[in-house]
């Protein structure tokens, strides 16, 4: 249920209302706006304790929310949520370019790739230090050695750092050099690993799963955003179709506009995994900003031959700086920047 407070209300009355939520046995969420202060209470199904609320001092209106998604609801948040990455912004009128390697494999790689994404016009860099994790066979990472590596990227290039999380083991070492913390495909519905990240104060961007519904996607994000972390960036990357073997997954741009009419979050499109092959990468990457996209992810390698990890769909950064190009083009028709 949202609570809307009356115009000129005293903080007095506000902090009895979230007191009076609280003691009902819900979770108060307030946003200021430059109009109206709101509260979301948050918490079990049942809404009618919360019918008192609305007759206290200071209050206009109590709302209820139908969607079981709260916090990510439209209802709930109705301006959409921008984001401040150390200066990069995501959400609002700009599209954000994140790009990079599936895997950090050298430092004369990883630099070489930073260089290539930050010259064609990325500000964020994909940075996996993880690379063995779809085999038990795959080896010993050196994760000291690759965090070391990022670290330099950042310093030279400036670019921001989107890395990924695998186990609450690691979420901390993670938050400790990556300016986004992403939740991969695999682990979009692991609920303890979500509340973990939830209780950082960095952005998260949540990838969708290959067989998440879209309400199940939504609810995942509601999972970050219920231990406090407003900052959350829906990534669609693909899911699994019956008998599909053109593609490596089906990129589904419905989770777009659906997601801007339902949430109030960014919402990214990867066309990299969403396609598994690089002449398919550019033209998803096109339809996906004409569709609303507020940003990309796009793997970058300076020679995907060579890759040790998505060569396949892994572009060259001069192809990069092609596509950025065009997508200027597209993003202007829909009265949008990159």
């Amino acid at each position: 249920m949202i609570i809307v407070m009356a115009p000129g209300n005293t903080e007095e009355e506000l902090q009895a209302v979230i007191a009076r939520i609280q003691q009902l046995g819900y979770r108060a969420h307030v946003i200021r706006g430059v109009e109206r202060t709101v509260i979301g209470a948050v918490g079990h199904e049942d809404k009618s304790p919360l019918a008192v609320v609305e007759q206290m001092s200071g209050v206009e209106a109590a709302i209820p929310i139908l969607k079981p998604f709260k916090l990510a609801s439209a209802e709930w948040k109705r301006e959409r949520t921008v984001i401040d990455v150390d200066g990069v912004t995501i959400g609002g009128p700009k599209i954000t370019l994140i790009a990079g390697p599936g895997a950090i494999e050298s430092e004369e790689q990883a630099l070489e790739a930073a260089r290539g994404v930050r010259a064609a016009g990325a500000e964020l860099f994909r940075a996996c230090i993880y690379s063995h994790y779809m085999t038990p066979y795959g080896g010993t990472d050196s994760t000291r050695e690759k965090i070391e590596i990022i670290r330099r990227v950042r310093a030279e290039t400036g670019l921001k750092i989107v890395t990924e999380t695998f186990s609450l083991d690691d979420v901390e070492t993670i938050a400790s050099f990556a300016d986004v913390v992403q939740i991969g495909a695999r682990n979009c519905q692991n609920f303890v690993l979500l509340r973990q990240v939830g209780r950082l104060r960095k952005p998260v961007l949540l990838k969708r799963g290959m067989s998440t519904t879209m309400r199940e996607f939504i609810m995942a994000a509601e999972y970050i955003l219920s231990e406090g972390n407003s900052d959350v960036i829906l990534c669609e990357r693909g899911i699994r179709a019956h008998d599909e073997t053109e593609t490596r997954y089906a990129l589904d741009l419905n989770v777009i506009p659906v997601s801007r009419l339902q949430t109030h979050l960014p919402i990214f499109v990867d066309p990299s995994h969403g396609t598994g092959k690089r002449h398919l990468v550019a033209p998803m990457a096109r339809a996906a900003v004409a569709a609303g996209a507020d940003g990309l992810m796009i793997e970058v390698h300076p020679h995907p031959d060579r890759a040790l990890h998505d060569g396949a769909q892994s572009i060259r950064p001069s192809e990069l700086a092609e596509l950025i190009g065009q997508l200027r083009r597209v993003a202007a028709a829909i009265d949008r920047t990159i």
